[in-house]
């Protein structure tokens, strides 16, 4: 307890300190500033983002921020103006710490998407002690001064509100009223255009040239954070999602939700008929490991170059596995997610953006949830940052049991962006052979991605004239991949996992090389407009079954949309009542479909339609396939609205949250079914 004398000299300090404030009029935001920046500063340093430190473009945004967090305090007299300041203070102070230890485990900062999936922020569980360090509580060092200021402000100070009015702008002189609120709305008013100059002004530009597509893509927030700062990335992420899901958002009408439930119910049906197929269940029970390839193409597949085979390993498996040789990525913008997404839920992916950026919370029949419903154990493997493409909150959300990323792994080969795929699948395989059986297993492969950067010891191929090329790194690339992938199939042999396990693989999408000149050059011939589109779309899908059965080259054409189906079909798992786009593609007889691209080309294996740039479907071109060459575009105008289709209805579905819909209408009619049977049979017994 403080003395009387303590207590009136602790008042005289406070009542001073307001008067100095006022006096000196914003002071206390300037203040303000100075600490909040140099906060931002030391948190920049505790993350320690590579090539992402604060400088002179980062600085001036984030005192940007600050601006417009704090141009409406100027409304306020000086008294209120130091308690919001405060309040600010700890806010801004406590979001950055939550962060800090966020991204310390998840690598990735805390999301609205987050926010609204707590087991997220829960699965730091124990672990949280580990993640605090004393030097991250210089965040919260001014804390020691400016909470009991601001609790005896608020509880101590209201005696002298009343002699202060005056003083601080409520005097019953109307002419000092006004001239206090014109000056007042002036400064805020000000201040806010000199904030949105200095941030949204300077990230717009940088929209513009060094951070073209990012915002597009959003594929990691903290490469967004790298352009906002942390301030302004909450403000863009807040504004990021009540644009998606609120502004821009319509509820669907019950129409439109009736519509897309029939069109997918017939897709269901379809998959529901082939369940009288001999392959049904062929592989019940059996484990799954499934494979996402970093940028591998179809055309890698049984090409040689310096007398070297380039796939060898790959080339083996597909003798003895089930493979299709017009197999396509249907990826979009969000690229290595998009192939993730079509693979595991087989739905198509957004035209801009990624379904695990925007719809994240959204509900799915996906894969991992399918099988951990049936008893499977589930688990991710993916040698990166677990934010990167917000994978930390779509893999809770669709059923895996656990995610594997960077920080499990110990990162003892580092090869192009991190860890070699050849340490990446040894240690993969150790946890993989501790899980309980039966189980699925989904590992992305990072080394072969652009721009292919391999050390000089795993440059094994002899690439003659495209040494030095993009297409000479790329085929070193693939090649040590493809030794990867060789020494992980060996260990699932050594393990006794390879004949009781699906093993099935695919590429996630092209490579990004756009000089078709090295390809002509590596492939010795020019290429025609439908050679180069099958080139970038098709990619390899091999499934290696326990018993080898199936094995050979497939030519029915399928997508990543297919991939689910496949699996569970053969697993015996009905998808008749699930919302899934694809069909299964090993049958006892060659099921025909249409491959839908998110441009709107598609094919069904005979014929590839190109749309033009104009939408309309006469202007689009439609190639014969087998010939190599254009025909008449009446050939292809049958499967227009069918391919429209499917992407309006896919959109509609995820951008609604339409399986959830669908979801609560089955379970209410589940409950009205229930009642009149009950009283059907309270009726009968009368």
């Amino acid at each position: 307890m403080l003395s009387y004398t303590e207590h009136t000299a602790a008042r005289r300090l406070v009542r001073s300190t307001l008067e100095w404030l006022n006096r000196l009029k914003g002071v206390d935001v300037l203040l303000f500033f100075v600490v909040m920046l140099l906060k931002q500063l030391w948190f920049n340093r505790l993350v320690h983002v590579p090539n992402m430190d604060m400088d002179g473009f980062d600085t001036v945004v984030a005192i940007g921020t600050l601006a417009l967090v704090t141009f409406w305090t100027f409304w306020l007299p000086a008294r209120g103006r130091i308690i919001a300041l405060i309040v600010l203070d700890i806010l801004l102070s406590f979001i950055m710490y939550a962060d800090l230890i966020y991204y310390r485990y998840f690598q990735d900062f805390i999301s609205v998407p987050v926010l609204l999936q707590a087991n997220q922020v829960d699965s730091l569980g124990e672990s949280i002690g580990t993640l605090i360090h004393a030097k991250d509580f210089l965040l919260a060092i001014d804390w020691l001064l400016i909470i009991p200021f601001a609790v005896y402000v608020i509880f101590k100070g209201r005696s002298d509100l009343r002699r202060d009015t005056h003083e601080f702008g409520y005097s019953s002189k109307r002419p000092t009223i006004w001239r206090k609120i014109v000056i007042r709305v002036t400064v805020s008013a000000a201040i806010f255009a000199i904030g949105m100059t200095m941030s949204i002004g300077n990230v717009n530009e940088a929209k513009k040239t060094w951070a073209l597509g990012l915002f597009d893509g959003n594929w990691w927030n903290v490469s967004l954070y790298n352009v906002t700062g942390i301030v302004g990335f909450h403000g863009y992420d807040v504004y990021r999602y009540a644009k998606l899901h609120w502004i821009d958002s319509e509820q669907a009408s019950a129409e439109e939700t009736a519509e897309a439930l029939v069109w997918t119910q017939a897709r269901g049906d379809n998959r529901q008929s082939l369940e009288s197929d001999p392959t049904f269940g062929e592989y019940k029970g059996s484990n799954v490991i499934m494979v996402q390839m970093e940028a591998f193409q179809n055309f890698m597949i049984g090409k040689s170059i310096g007398g070297q085979e380039i796939t060898p390993n790959l080339n083996k498996l597909v003798k003895e596995s089930a493979y299709f040789s017009q197999f396509y990525h249907q990826t979009a913008q969000g690229r290595t997610s998009d192939a993730d997404f079509l693979s595991n839920c087989s739905l198509q992916p957004m035209m801009s953006g990624s379904v695990f950026i925007q719809y994240a919370n959204h509900q799915y029949n996906c894969m991992p949830d399918t099988l951990k419903n049936n008893g499977y154990t589930t688990a991710a493997f993916h040698a990166y940052e677990g934010g990167f493409w917000n994978r930390n909150t779509m893999y809770a959300n669709i059923g895996y049991d656990t995610f594997y990323s960077k920080k499990n792994y110990q990162i003892d080969e580092p090869v192009g962006w991190s860890l070699g795929d050849t340490s990446f699948f040894r240690q993969s395989s150790d946890i993989i052979a501790q899980q309980q059986q039966p189980f699925y297993s989904f590992l992305i492969t990072l080394s072969s991605h652009y721009p292919f950067t391999m050390p000089d010891s795993e440059k094994k191929l002899n690439v003659g004239d495209l040494d030095g090329t993009l297409m000479g790194d790329y085929l070193q690339a693939i090649h040590y991949v493809d030794a990867s992938l060789g020494i992980f199939i060996d260990r699932l042999k050594a393990e006794g996992l390879w004949d009781n396990t699906i093993v099935a693989m695919y590429g996630d999408h092209d490579n990004s090389i756009r000089d078709w000149s090295l390809f002509e050059k590596f492939l010795g011939q020019p290429l025609s407009d439908l050679q180069r589109e099958m080139i970038l779309k098709q990619v390899p899908f091999i499934v290696h079954l326990p018993d080898g059965k199936y094995a050979g080259t497939h030519t029915n054409v399928g997508g990543q949309l297919d991939v689910t189906p496949t699996i569970l079909h053969l697993l015996g798992i009905s998808t008749a009542d699930m919302t899934l786009l694809g069909q299964p593609l090993i049958t006892s007889q060659p099921q025909s479909k249409l491959v839908v691209q998110r441009n709107g080309a598609f094919t069904d294996g005979t014929v590839y339609y190109m749309p033009s740039g104009d939408a309309v479907a006469e202007n689009g071109k439609c190639w014969n396939i087998a010939a190599n060459a254009l025909g008449d575009v009446g050939k292809c105008l049958g499967a227009v609205e069918d391919a429209r289709s499917e992407l309006s209805m896919s959109d509609q579905i995820v951008q609604h949250d339409l399986i959830a819909s669908f979801r609560a209408a089955a379970v209410e009619a589940s409950a009205d079914g229930g009642e009149a049977i009950a009283a059907n049979t309270n009726g009968a017994g009368k």
